[in-house]
C-alpha cells in the first residue's frame, strides 16, 4: 500500500513538472542586471536556479567551516559529562578533594554548570570546607537559585545553625521561591525548633506536588499534627487543629496521645479520657493504655475503674498494668500497685515500670527498695546489671503468669499462641 502511495505522489510531481515546464519555455521570462558598466541579461529560470545553487553553495560552505566548532564543542561536552561522572564516582567514594577538582572541570561546560556546581558545594561541605561551598553555591546565578537556597540552608542546619537555616527558608516560602526539598527541610527544621504552625503551612504543597510516596507524606503529616497539638497555646486552638485533621488521622495512636496529653494539661480531662477511651475502643494500642495512665490526678478513680475494665480486652499487656499500677497509687493503694508493676515487670520490665516501682516504695517508706528501682530504671538501658527489690511482704506469692485466652480472627476462628 506504501509503494502504490509514493508511486502516486511521483506521477503527480512528475505531471506538475511537465506542465511548468510547458508554461515556462512559452515565455521564460527576463532579467537584467546592471552592476556599474556590467550587464546580465538571463531567463527567470535561470536566475531562479542561479540564486538555489548560490544558496547551496553558501549552505555547505559555511557547515563546512563550522565543523571543526562544533567537532571541538562536541570533543568539549563528552570530557565535560566524563568530568562529571568522575566527580560523582569520587564523591560516591568519598573522595572529595578529587570531586572538587573533577567537578570544578565539569562546571566549565555550560549545560553541566548547575549539577556540577551543586554536587561541588556537597563535596566542599562533606570535607568541611564551607567557604569554598558557599562560593559554589553562589556562582549557581538565577537559574539555580531556588536549588541552591536549599542545599544552603540544609549545610546551615548540619553545622548547628538551624534558627539561621530555618529564617532563610521562611523567607524564601513568603516569597514563594522555595523548592520543594526546601519545603521538605521547612517542615523539619520548623519541628526541630518548636514552631509546628510554620510546619503546618509548609505540608499543602508537598502533598500537592506528590513528591513523596503517600505512606511518606502521611508519616510527615502526623509527625507535624502531633507537635502542633502539642503545643497548642490554648483549647480552643487545639480543638481547632483537632477537627481539622482527618477521621484517619484522628484513629493514629500518636495523635490521640498529643491530643488527649494537651487536653489533660490545659484542663480539658474529659476530653482527653473521651479520645482514648474511643481509640481503644476501635483499636487497642499499648501506647495509650501508657498514656491514660500519665494524664495527672483528676479523675483518678473514674480511670481505675476503666482500665480495669480493660484487663479483658489486654490481660497481658505490661503497659496496661504499669497504668493500673500508677492509678492506685494514686488513690493511696500502694498494695494493688505492687501486683500490677509485678506483674508489668515480669510480662516486660522497663524502665517505666521500674519508675513506678520506685515510687510504691518510696509511698510505703522502703527507701532502700526505691533506691534500687529507680537505679534499676536507669541500669536496664544500658544493658547492666539489675538490683534486687525484694517483694513486699504482703505480695510476695503475687501470680506473675501470664494469663492464657482466647483470641479470633476476624472470622471467628480461633487463633493458635503462635499466631496471637
Amino acid at each position: 500500500m506504501r509503494l502504490w502511495r509514493w508511486a502516486l505522489v511521483l506521477l503527480i510531481v512528475a505531471v506538475a513538472g511537465a506542465l511548468a515546464w510547458q508554461w515556462l519555455a512559452a515565455n521564460p521570462g527576463y532579467v537584467l542586471i546592471r552592476f556599474r558598466h556590467t550587464l546580465l541579461e538571463t531567463s527567470v529560470v535561470v536566475a531562479l536556479a542561479a540564486l538555489l545553487a548560490g544558496w547551496l553553495v553558501l549552505a555547505l560552505g559555511w557547515r563546512l567551516l563550522r565543523w571543526p566548532l562544533r567537532a571541538w564543542s562536541r570533543a568539549a561536552g563528552r570530557r565535560g559529562r566524563e568530568r562529571l561522572a568522575g566527580g560523582m564516582l569520587a564523591y560516591a567514594e568519598g573522595d572529595y578533594l578529587r570531586a572538587e577538582r573533577e567537578l570544578a572541570k565539569a562546571a566549565h561546560h555550560e549545560p553541566l554548570r548547575i549539577p556540577a556546581l551543586l554536587l561541588l558545594a556537597r563535596a566542599a561541605h562533606e570535607r568541611g570546607a564551607e567557604d569554598r561551598a558557599s562560593q559554589a553555591l553562589g556562582e549557581l546565578g538565577d537559574s539555580g537559585k531556588r536549588v541552591g537556597d536549599a542545599l544552603r540552608a540544609r549545610f546551615l542546619v548540619d553545622t548547628g545553625q538551624a534558627a539561621e537555616a530555618l529564617a532563610l527558608l521562611k523567607d524564601k516560602a513568603a516569597q514563594d521561591d522555595l523548592s520543594l526539598r526546601g519545603r521538605h527541610l521547612l517542615v523539619d527544621t520548623a519541628l526541630l525548633l518548636g514552631e509546628p504552625q510554620v510546619a503546618l503551612d509548609a505540608l499543602p504543597p508537598l502533598a500537592r506536588s506528590q513528591s513523596l510516596t503517600a505512606e511518606a507524606q502521611a508519616q510527615l503529616e502526623l509527625r507535624t499534627l502531633a507537635a502542633a497539638l502539642a503545643a497548642a497555646p490554648d483549647a480552643t486552638a487545639l480543638n481547632a487543629l483537632w477537627h481539622q485533621s482527618s477521621r484517619a488521622q484522628r484513629r493514629r495512636p500518636e495523635l490521640v496521645e498529643a491530643f488527649a496529653r494537651r487536653s489533660a494539661a490545659l484542663g480539658q480531662m474529659l476530653a482527653a479520657l473521651d479520645e482514648i477511651e474511643a481509640a481503644q475502643r476501635h483499636e487497642w494500642s499499648d501506647r495509650l493504655a501508657a498514656a491514660y495512665g500519665e494524664l495527672g490526678q483528676a479523675e483518678a478513680p473514674a480511670r481505675l475503674a476503666r482500665a480495669q475494665n480493660w484487663l479483658g480486652q489486654a490481660p497481658n499487656s505490661a503497659a496496661l498494668q504499669i497504668t493500673l499500677a500508677r492509678l492506685h497509687l494514686q488513690l493511696a493503694q500502694p498494695e494493688a500497685a505492687e501486683e500490677s508493676v509485678q506483674r508489668a515487670l515480669a510480662l516486660g520490665a522497663t524502665p517505666a515500670a521500674w519508675e513506678v516501682l520506685g515510687a510504691i516504695r518510696r509511698a510505703v517508706g522502703d527507701d532502700a527498695g526505691a533506691a534500687n528501682a529507680w537505679a534499676n530504671a536507669l541500669h536496664q538501658p544500658r544493658g547492666d546489671a539489675l538490683l534486687a527489690v525484694a517483694p513486699l511482704a504482703a505480695r510476695a506469692d503475687v501470680d506473675t503468669r501470664p494469663i492464657a485466652f482466647e483470641e479470633r480472627s476476624e472470622h471467628g476462628v480461633p487463633r493458635l499462641p503462635s499466631q496471637a
